[in-house]
């Protein structure tokens, strides 16, 4: 069944739930066991060891090895007791591979830990009860129930939806939330970001609250089918590391064609004058052709090679980005431009306010010191928003839609008071929530003792219902804010005699 473009009944009877009641318990159970957990699965880690031998795949490694046991063995048949450089080659791989297999375990440890602290949880409704109960839990059929800062842990068809906005940003990579609504009607053929009567797995709810029904769980989510792609691919050499090996070759084959032909002149000179007997000269030439060898070999090359890696990777980890292979550094570093139009999702996923205009004059806060009228100005844009700031211990986490949480930071950041003391100090007693159609929020808050309409929306929209400002000002910041790609709200305040 596509679940978008079905009508609503239908996916309810597929699904065979009451929308009222939920899913029996036993029913659950049932459909857990036939689904399976909502999980992604992933491929089988790699072990400490079977990671440290695969450092050894590399033609580097092994001529280095040989030339370590060659080494040994003239060593062994020679004179001198020279077992220095054979000892000090053995060390150099070894300790290569050992911080290899340590880079990359540390990486598949740091990222496994980021996936424990996304093990959320979903409320539901099941035998008429609300239930809270652990995501993998979930299965097709049952009664989701999400408000603002939900995760979304499975997709599902919507039942409700009142004043609905998700963060699809992790799916689709647009940073805007997209407004959802549960409508039938939908075209089959509807990309993902168009679906507004679905929620998706791996998002999370910024505004409102709404009801559905899940569809598909686990490895049938399309989070589930990006994680399968991944899965399917095949990972590739880094260009430092194909460069390496083809050095290994080139060098591998020019020494042994040297020691070939070094091994052949000497025998033929000394057979033509022969002097020491000649198994003992055809042991010593071979010995020498052999040292030669070893001598060619670069075998500080990997370790210096690995060190400057290493060093990259520590430098990049206190910029809290996760290498999982040393000479992918080197890869990332050769890249010089890289095009995109994900900016938000590349970036900190975050907005941020950059400038106002507070009636007067235009300020840009990364240098201007900001005036009075521009502190009020972010005073009533956070009253009129309904971002979050939630603190639990020394964690702290944003609820909301992302431009009202950008606000709500300047807010304490230059204006100098937080959400949480604007809600106390400034309560709200009503409110028109944000719609595509009036492109304006309003909400009534008590103000020093009075009642106050505050309102924040599209400029242009805004600007129309306005009296005693700049209208000619304010168009022209408006146009030099939009000219250099800024997302513009316009903030008003209106006084009342009585809250309405």
């Amino acid at each position: 069944m596509i679940w978008h473009s079905s009508d609503l009944q239908d996916v309810l009877s597929n699904l065979d739930v009451n929308p009222q009641k939920g899913l029996s318990a036993g029913s659950a159970d049932e459909r857990l066991e036939e689904f399976g957990p909502n999980l992604l699965t992933t491929h089988k880690k790699k072990s400490f060891w079977i990671r440290f031998l695969a450092q050894f795949q590399n033609y580097m490694v092994i001529i280095l090895l040989l030339a370590a046991l060659v080494s040994f063995i003239v060593t062994i048949f020679s004179s001198e007791s020279n077992w220095f450089e054979p000892i000090l080659i053995l060390v150099i791989v070894l300790a290569n591979a050992l911080l290899g297999a340590f880079q990359e375990s540390k990486a598949e440890n740091a990222l496994e830990a980021l996936k424990s602290m996304t093990a959320p949880s979903a409320k539901v409704l099941r035998d008429g009860i609300v239930r809270l109960i652990d995501a993998s839990q979930l299965v097709p059929g049952d009664i989701l129930l999400l408000e603002a800062g939900d995760y979304i842990s499975a997709d599902a068809r919507l039942i409700e939806a009142v004043s609905c906005c998700c963060d699809e940003s992790t799916l689709t990579g647009e940073s805007v939330p997209v407004e959802k609504i549960a409508e039938d009607g939908l075209e089959e053929i509807v990309s993902l970001s168009e679906r507004h009567n679905m929620v998706y797995s791996g998002c999370s709810v910024t505004h409102g609250r709404a009801t559905a029904v899940v569809t598909e769980t686990g490895m049938n989510s399309e989070m589930g089918k990006i994680s399968a792609l991944l899965e399917q691919t095949k990972e590739q050499d880094t260009p430092l590391k194909t460069k390496l090996e083809n050095l290994g070759k080139m060098l591998g084959v020019v020494t042994l064609a040297i020691c070939a032909i070094v091994f052949v002149v000497t025998v033929t000179r000394n057979f033509a004058s022969p002097g020491a007997p000649f198994a003992t000269m055809l042991l010593d030439t071979f010995m020498n052709s052999i040292s030669l060898a070893v001598a060619a070999i670069p075998e500080g090359l990997p370790a210096i090679v690995t060190v400057v890696l290493a060093l990259g990777v520590q430098r990049m980890v206190k910029q809290n980005a996760i290498i999982k292979n040393l000479p992918a550094v080197e890869t990332l570093g050769s890249a010089s431009v890289i095009c995109s139009d994900k900016t938000g999702t590349l970036t900190l996923n975050q907005m941020t306010v950059t400038k106002l205009f507070d009636g007067k004059q235009e300020l840009d806060l990364s240098k201007d010191s900001i005036t009075e009228p521009g502190r009020m100005l972010l005073r009533l844009g956070a009253i009129c928003s309904d971002a979050k700031v939630e603190r639990n211990g020394s964690r702290k986490s944003n609820i909301g839609d992302p431009t009202e949480i950008g606000i709500a930071a300047a807010c304490s950041k230059y204006a100098g008071i937080s959400k949480q003391d604007i809600e106390t100090s400034c309560p709200r007693f009503g409110e028109i929530p944000f719609d595509s159609d009036r492109k304006l929020m309003t909400t009534i808050n008590m103000i020093d003792g009075r009642p106050f309409a505050v309102v924040k929306g599209a400029p242009e929209i805004l600007l129309e219902r306005c009296i005693g400002c700049d209208e000619k000002a304010v168009l022209a910041a408006n146009q030099a804010m939009a000219e250099d790609a800024l997302r513009v709200l316009a903030v008003a305040i209106k006084p009342l005699e009585e809250i309405p």
